[in-house]
């Protein structure tokens, strides 16, 4: 009995500290192109260590990176990262974009590929993004390309829901880039 009581409570304990979590989500553009391809896969985002984390980081004053056990990202930032990609090409495309494992029968006309190399809200007040993505022809003869990417947006406080905006506006402008590789 009383172990039960013990597992009971400690049970109702957990559920009581629960973390909060946050979405990413894709913040719309309005930039729309005529698509050069009929078809994108955008193969799983490769993320900083910190920034695949399930925790929310932050960049400290002294550098250093923390982050909030009490605060997580609501999907695996990877997976969010990439589909957040995904629906905002389709969108500015207008075109068939899709994850890795390509969802559709055949192969894709090009592959895009992001390496992020820093992705944090950071001590100087902005969301900074940067990187590097390549786009390569698997269905069809394409030019591959390298590109960098390197995006700063302010942030009006270090609060959650400013990361998350600043962060949702660092992925806009980051797809409308690789847009203009895919599309005029």
């Amino acid at each position: 009995m009383i172990r039960y009581f013990l597992l009971a409570s400690f049970t109702a304990l957990a559920a009581c500290s629960a973390p909060d979590r946050v979405a990413m989500i894709a913040q719309p553009s309005t930039l729309e192109l005529r698509p050069l391809v009929s078809s994108a896969m955008v193969r799983t985002v490769s993320l900083p260590s910190y920034a695949a984390a399930e925790e929310v980081s932050r960049e400290t004053a002294a550098g250093l990176i923390t982050s909030n056990e009490d605060i997580l990202w609501a999907d695996a930032p990877d997976r969010a990262v990439t589909l957040v990609i995904v629906e905002s090409l389709a969108d500015i495309l207008n075109t068939d974009v899709g994850p890795e494992p390509w969802p559709f029968l055949g192969l894709p006309d090009v592959s895009i590929d992001v390496r992020v190399t820093r992705m944090i809200a950071a001590a100087d007040g902005a969301f900074h993004l940067s990187g590097q993505y390549y786009v390569g022809g698997d269905g069809i003869s394409y030019r591959n390309t390298a590109e960098s990417f390197a995006f700063r947006v302010p942030m009006p406080d270090q609060s959650i829901s400013s990361i998350a905006t600043s962060q949702a506006a660092a992925l806009r402008s980051l797809s409308e880039q690789i847009a203009g590789e895919l599309g005029r």
